[in-house]
């Protein structure tokens, strides 16, 4: 079975507020990257929040996701359908990777709040920690950072869930044969 390396990033919903709100993805973006470490593929999805439906100033200010991107969206039991179809589940060995916790953590609470098991969630690496105990960092590192220290530059918007996979996925090609941890073999 083949290796497939899906390098993901997702944008919630988010508020400047002292009282916190649920949050909610509302957008999708991933590069798959196959097992000789090429880009093959990309996948990038708006979704529908159903708890907080409309959009705050400070999401869109911070994201630039706006309120017309997510209307007419699908819901998120729906975009996973497409997303495990996009990655290949029970065709390749999926390798979920994100920049922190924080995807693997808000995948696993949309799943719940809809009922859904994502069972290739169970393979999650968390790149960040790859690579900060590869550069023997005692801090995290940010992506942006992260690609700096490689000589690399950002490109795209930040907070936009398919340009954070762009850049992780360069910055995975470049740095993977390098990590023992990550297991290419």
């Amino acid at each position: 079975m083949e290796k497939a390396f899906i390098l993901y990033d997702l944008e919630a919903t988010c508020w400047r507020t002292s009282r916190p709100k649920r949050v909610e993805i509302i957008e999708v973006g991933a590069v798959k990257v196959n097992a000789q470490l090429e880009i093959v593929s990309e996948f990038c999805a708006f979704v529908r929040p159903m708890m907080h439906p409309v959009i705050s100033k400070f999401c869109t200010s911070l994201t630039s996701i706006r309120q017309h991107d997510v209307d007419g969206a699908p819901l998120f039991d729906e975009v996973m359908e497409d997303y495990e179809d996009w990655m290949g589940v029970g065709r390749e060995e999926v390798i979920p990777l994100s920049w922190g916790e924080f995807d693997k953590r808000q995948l696993l609470t949309d799943a719940q709040l809809h009922r859904i098991e994502l069972d290739w969630l169970h393979a999650h690496v968390c790149f960040q920690k790859h690579f900060g105990k590869w550069k023997a960092s005692k801090n995290q590192i940010g992506l942006k950072n992260a690609l700096e220290e490689e000589g690399m530059q950002w490109a795209g918007t930040e907070h936009r869930a398919i340009d954070d996979a762009r850049n992780m996925a360069e910055l995975f090609c470049r740095v993977a044969r390098e990590i023992p941890s990550l297991s290419l073999d």
